[in-house]
């Protein structure tokens, strides 16, 4: 495969590729076409799976340890392997119709079981999911940094805690700097393989972030540091029943990758990969997710806080403490830096596609290509200096765009079977998934409202 050529080309130009040829009005469009761009043979096996990894990898693995808390351990970790073989069956729906439809994104095969409208549809939960996802990381970038407050309790970041308090070291100027410095530049490429090694690397710092939790979470264990932890959830009426169910925004949205599905599909050298890039990105973002939400739950117990890193800012009770809290900070703080770009890619594709979709490709467009950066990267900004915590985010978009995106679209799209290619199998756990997603998704925003009316109350009295 050749970018740059506007062309339609034979089907046998890609191995095992039987996706419809590249339309220039595709609002999703994954492939950077046009002039000027390198030749391009297709990405690699291996440069698939560390993108999509890092798309699934996100600020969603910080909070997960708090769902523990929560949920109590075997219940939470439970939640997390069924989380996951979820996430793969409605991935696999989304490219089994996909290859029937001969679509090139997910907004096309939308709009080819549910016309303009689904299509629409589809592209709006894709920015407001995103949009949500890049604040949260924005506002974890701050609190490690800059540091945080919770409980009334003041938490330091690294550079508060190295420098002192200074405007220099405030939450506002390192946020900026770092988008200017890194973000900004990152999401500049117009195309996603171009980022292959710097997921690769982002990988490389969550493992030696869990490498490194997991290692402070075994010393106390042998020094006897470390009590028994909470194996199962405290329920004692019904309002601590439906506070059990705000975990779930938590865990839909840390295993949210299907809007960058067919932007990696759309650039593999052999197409027919796409299911074994999949699977082997859950099972390892999984193994992360298990022994970091173990490992963290068993290191703070009731203490941990809804963003864990926030936890590592005081005496670990082993030697050598400071410095392994600053590494754990800063190896996380780095990995998210670098998933900034991978998930600002398609948001900036799908804003594009919904605003422009009668304009020539984005990439060919160098003034639209550079506003709508600007534009969304300001925007981003100014949420990360708005909302007060990752908890609050992350109900709000894993209990709506998230859960869209995930689990009732691709369902819903198995349910239309437009070619008729779908199982009685295939049908009912799409109708599972559709009332989990709705009854678990709709408890979760109802506890989070009543907790919040509450907590107003109490604090007006």
């Amino acid at each position: 495969m050749r970018i740059g050529n506007l062309a339609p080309e034979p089907e046998n130009n890609r191995p095992g590729n039987d996706i419809a040829v590249l339309d220039v009005n595709e609002p999703l469009l994954g492939h950077d076409s046009g002039a000027g761009f390198d030749d391009f043979d297709g990405a690699s096996f291996s440069g698939a799976v560390f993108n999509l990894s890092t798309t699934i990898i996100g600020a969603g693995i910080m909070a997960l340890p708090a769902t523990l808390r929560e949920l109590g351990m075997v219940p939470g970790l439970v939640a997390i392997i069924i989380m996951a073989f979820l996430t793969e069956k409605s991935i696999e729906f989304l490219i089994r119709f996909t290859r029937a439809g001969k679509s090139s994104s997910y907004g096309s095969l939308m709009g080819d079981s549910f016309g303009i409208y689904g299509k629409a549809l589809i592209q709006i939960c894709v920015i407001v999911n995103n949009i949500g996802v890049l604040i949260v990381y924005m506002i974890i970038i701050g609190d490690v940094l800059s540091g945080t407050s919770a409980n009334g309790k003041h938490h330091p970041g690294i550079f508060e805690g190295w420098f002192g308090a200074h405007w220099w070291t405030g939450r506002t100027f390192v946020v900026l700097l770092t988008t200017l410095a890194i973000f900004a530049p990152l999401a500049s490429f117009k195309r996603i393989d171009s980022l292959r090694f710097t997921s690769a690397l982002s990988v490389g710092l969550a493992v030696a972030f869990l490498v490194i939790a997991v290692g402070i979470s075994i010393v106390k264990i042998l020094s006897g540091g470390i009590g028994m932890p909470k194996l199962f959830a405290d329920v004692t009426d019904v309002s601590s029943v439906f506070k059990l169910f705000t975990v779930v925004p938590v865990f839909v949205t840390a295993y949210i990758c299907h809007y960058n599905v067919h932007t990696i599909d759309n650039e593999l050298e052999d197409s027919s990969q796409i299911q074994g890039v999949v699977r082997t990105s859950l099972a390892l973002c999984s193994s992360v997710y298990i022994l970091i939400s173990f490992f963290g739950f068993l290191l703070f117990g009731e203490g941990t806080l809804d963003d864990v890193l926030a936890n590592f800012d005081t005496d670990l009770g082993i030697p050598f403490s400071a410095v392994l809290n600053d590494a754990v900070r800063l190896s996380y703080a780095a990995h998210l830096m670098l998933v900034f770009p991978v998930v600002f890619f398609p948001l900036r594709l799908n804003i594009d596609g919904l605003l422009f979709s009668k304009s020539r490709p984005l990439v060919l467009d160098n003034f639209r290509f550079a506003s709508l950066t600007i534009s969304l990267i300001g925007v981003i900004f100014l949420g990360a200096n708005f909302i007060p915590s990752i908890w609050d985010a992350f109900q709000f978009t894993g209990a709506t765009a998230a859960v869209c995106i995930g689990f009732i679209f691709p369902a819903a799209i198995i349910l239309r079977d437009r070619y008729e290619i779908a199982t009685k199998g295939d049908k009912i756990l799409s109708v599972i998934m559709i009332v989990l997603a709705v009854v678990s998704n709709a408890v979760a925003i109802y506890s989070d409202a009543y907790a919040l009316i509450k907590q107003n109350k109490t604090s007006r009295e």
